[in-house]
This record gives C-alpha cells, structure tokens and sequence, in this order.
C-alpha cells in the first residue's frame, strides 16, 4: 500500500504546470507536419496529436520543414486530419526504471504488455538516446564470463563489459544461440530486446528459452516487424537504458539485442521519411552515425556495474560485407559467425571457428588454455584448407602428417562444437573436453595469487630498494650516517643496533679526549635533523 501510495505521488510531481498545443497542418504518408509550436520544439521532442474519436497518437520531431515541424507518429496514423490539436508533452524522452521490473514484458515506449498491472515508476530519470560514457573514466574489461555454449566458452571466450556480434543469415539459428545465453549465462540481471522480430516468438522466448527462472531476473523489451519504424528503434534506446539503469547499481547486466539490423532498418525509414538521401543500399548517413551511439552505450562501468552486450546481426543475403555488418563488426569486440554451410551440415550451433574472433583473447586466457585452442584451430585450419581433395579422395594418406593429424582429429572436433540447446556448459567443462578430444593431460590453470600491498614508504630511503638492505639503521631512525660505517644489518636485528652504539661510542670518545669505560652505559640520544638545520 505504502508503495502504491508513493508511487502516486511521483506520478503527480511529474505533471506539468501547463500545456502548449498547436495544429496539424498538413499529413503525407508516415509524416505529419505541426504549425504553432515551432517555438518549443527541437528535434527529438514529442507530442500527442489529438485524433478524431477521441484517440491520442504519440509522436516525435523528425525535422522541420518550411517553418513547421515534420513528426513520425509511434502509431497508425487513423483519425488524423487538418487541425487536430498537437500538444507538447516532452522535450527529452526518458524512463523511470526499478527494480520491480524484473519479470516483466514492456513495449517500447516502457507500458506493461503481459497483463500483470502498472509498472512502478523509480526516482531517476533515465534518457532513452543517452551518450556513451567517457572513454577515459570507464573501468577495463573484467574477468572471462560463462556464457552456457561449448564452442563460445573455449574458441570465443567473453570477458565482462565486452560487446560481441552474432552474424548470421536468416534460418541459420542466431536465436537459438541467443536463447541459450539467455540462460545459461552467469549475470545478475539480463535485459532483452525483441528488435522488429516476429510476433510469434514473444512467447517461445518467455516460455521455452527464459522460463519462469530466467524471467524472475529479466526484463524483456518487445518491438514486432508490424511496429512503426520509430517503436522498432525506440526499443533498442529502452533497452540499453534499462541496461544502464542496473549498470549503475553495480550490477552484472547481460544485454541481448535481436537484431540490430532490424533497428538500421527503422533508421533508414525514419531518415528517407525526413527527407535524407539514401547512401549504401538505400541506408542513408544517419544509420551509420546512429549505430555506434547505441552500440557504445554497452561496456564497462564506472565502477564495479557493467555491461556485457550481445547483439545479432542479420546478414543480408549470406554477404558478411554487406554495409550493416561491415559497420558492426568493426565497433563490437569480437564477431561470431554463424555459417549456412555447416547448418546444411545439421551441425548446431553452427559456428564457424575460424571466420570468428574474440578480441580479449589470447590475453583473458592462461598460457595453457592458449596453446590448448590454438592447436585446435591449427587442426581445423588445415582440415578445411583441404576439404574438397580428401572429399574427393585425391587426398593419399601418409602425403602430409600435418594433414594426416587433421583427418584425425577432425570428426572428433565437429562433435564437441555441436551442442543441443538444453545442455549447458561450463567454462572449466569446455576447457576439460577440448584437451580429452586432443589427447592432452589437462589441469585447471590456478588462478593468480592475489598481489601483495606495497610496503610503507620510509622516509629518506631510495625508491626500489629493499627496506632495510644496506641502509644504516641510525639513518632510518631520523640520525645521520656516517659515510665510513659499513653496511649494516636490517633494522630490526638488535645486534646490529648494537654494533652501531659501540662505533658511535669510540668516535665520541675520541672527539673528547675521554676513556671509553666512561661512556660505558651512557644512552646516545638520535639527533633531530630539524634541529640542527635551524
């Protein structure tokens, strides 16, 4: 009750003090065209227009044309006409993320689509287009991450904070990839977005891939191929700001993005629709400026909250050089390439280990894990260099004992990449497998030992060295050293302590013409250095 009545009360904060309308002047196909608020709105703000029947339609400032504002609606655009009031309703899109929204499904303008009430709303605004963070005050990759899939764990290992791409033709199973990180992978929270996907796969997604487990830590953002083109990129932004809302209560967040080509798609309508002229394969400039302003967004935090971004890219007619790709695969951190040939080959996940990468390695792997896939890859290398021959059969065993090796081991290593997506594997397990397939004896690398605190600086001692090593303990107590006394012992040896008494007591002796039994006992007070200087 006490939370129902709190968030009442923010909802009520939140109203303006007033409302500023204009007129639709004028609707071209996906466009409408406002005059009279020109003095308010710029570029990303947003209005509701009035329709006829007493329906409201969102929509957002695209541009401004001939001293109007040109608008994208977020819906059909039925009931609109010449004059219905526009009325302003926001300058900068935000959301009000909680906590309490895990286990829940939203659009993309962030309204419950599940049936299960109202979403509460939390105290801090979050902007839907947020910038990235600054480059130079993010924290570095963290440790490696388990992300569920054999292949991926051992070939493309994945640190916390990277951004990896999923390339794939359409059927290829770039979903059911994704499903299994979904969950498998070891995170606190995962945020989900459904980008111009099909209807149909909500559910599947919820039931079969998340299941109830799987949702209680996600929050699922849902833009169908039907949406407008403002919805369907509206949802990627909702997405990572939601990504960023766990982010930054230091939390793991695994963000999975299905497809980011669906979301240029939306910014080539939404350019064309605002007069842009097309560039490569009709994209027009604004996709490739737009793209890694989201795809930065993903990454490490400032401090222990980070991001690990997962985004797949629909591979226009099998062409890995296709604009899209070309422009994704060089902003990401490592691309994973799903390829059509070896799906023909009924082997799943259909991965192609040597047209993949992952750019934290070799350095987030120990020397042995290294030498370990490196060697495996060199055995696939040369299997696939000479494929058709030994298909053939023009292959003559005993030509090549490289080639001879590779023939070897190579069905033993199809088999560990294929994976049924209700089998999870570990890290450790896929390293483990990996070295039986090969033949090698394999440990669990230890982990490093923990570094140890650097010792207190002493006053007066030489960077580097040694504290105590052939420094004269009188001189580390705050005295002066004698430039003929030898090297002396550490500190806390107490003969050494006392050798250095005995020195000083002949020299004292002989500078005043007295006996040494009489300084016999006597207590030698250390000088005060900053006596002596005044």
């Amino acid at each position: 009750m006490a939370l129902a009545q709190r968030d009442l009360i923010d909802e009520l904060e939140r109203l303006p003090n007033y409302r500023v309308y204009g007129r639709v002047a004028g609707v071209l196909g996906m466009t409408v065209d406002v005059a009279g608020l020109e003095h308010v709105l710029s570029i990303g703000s947003r209005c509701e227009l009035h329709a006829r029947g007493g329906r409201r339609v969102t929509c957002e400032v695209v541009g401004f044309h001939q001293g109007r504002a040109r608008l994208l609606a977020y819906g059909p655009l039925d009931g609109i006409g010449l004059g219905c009031k526009a009325e302003f309703t926001a300058d900068e899109p935000v959301v009000h993320p909680s906590e309490r929204w895990l286990g829940r499904v939203v659009n993309a303008l962030g309204e419950p689509v599940d049936g299960n009430g109202p979403l509460p709303y939390g105290p801090k605004a979050y902007p839907l287009n947020a910038k990235p963070l600054p480059a130079n005050r993010r924290q570095r990759v963290g440790g490696k991450i388990d992300l569920g899939v054999r292949a991926i764990n051992s070939f493309l290992t994945c640190c916390s904070g990277q951004r990896m791409g999923i390339f794939a033709g359409s059927g290829v199973g770039k979903s059911i990839v994704l499903s299994m990180m979904a969950r498998y992978t070891a995170a606190d929270v995962i945020v989900i977005g459904l980008i111009g996907e099909r209807g149909r796969e909500v559910q599947e997604w919820l039931q079969d891939d998340l299941g109830a487990a799987g949702l209680a830590r996600a929050v699922v953002v849902v833009a169908t191929s039907d949406e407008p083109p403002l919805m369907r990129r509206q949802a990627a932004h909702l997405t990572l700001a939601l990504a960023e809302y766990f982010r930054d209560r230091d939390l793991k967040v695994l963000c999975l993005m299905d497809s980011v080509t669906r979301y240029a798609m939306a910014l080539r309508e939404i350019g064309l629709a605002a007069g842009e002229p097309p560039a490569s394969k009709g994209y027009t400039p604004s996709v490739f400026s737009e793209l890694p302003k989201l795809l930065e967004r993903a990454g490490p935090g400032l401090s222990a909250g980070a991001i690990t971004g997962l985004f797949t890219v629909l591979v226009e007619g099998d062409d890995h050089n296709e604009p899209i790709s070309d422009a994704v695969r060089g902003i990401l951190d490592g691309h994973i390439v799903l390829d059509r040939a070896v799906a023909e080959r009924n082997r799943y996940p259909a991965i192609n280990i040597l047209k993949s990468i992952s750019r934290t390695l070799p350095g987030c792997n120990s020397p042995a894990e290294n030498d370990l896939i490196d060697r495996a890859k060199r055995l696939l290398a040369t299997y696939e260099d000479m494929a058709e021959l030994i298909r053939i059969g023009a292959y003559k065993q005993g030509s090549d004992a490289a080639i001879d090796e590779a023939i070897h081991y190579y069905p033993q290593l199809d088999a560990f990449l294929a994976q049924d997506k209700d089998e999870p594997v570990t890290l450790a397990q896929s390293y483990r497998e990996l070295a039986g397939v090969l033949g090698v004896p394999w440990a669990p690398p230890e982990p490093e030992p923990a570094p140890e605190p650097a010792p207190e600086a002493v006053p007066g001692a030489v960077p580097g060295a040694v504290p105590g090593a052939g420094a004269d303990p009188v001189a580390n107590q705050g005295g002066t050293m004698d430039p003929e006394q030898p090297s002396m012992a550490p500190a806390g040896d107490l003969a050494a302590r006392q050798h250095s008494q005995d020195q000083r007591r002949r020299r004292m002796a002989a500078a005043l013409n007295l006996d040494l039994g009489e300084l016999e006992g006597a207590t030698l007070v250390e000088p005060d250095p900053a006596a002596e200087n005044s």
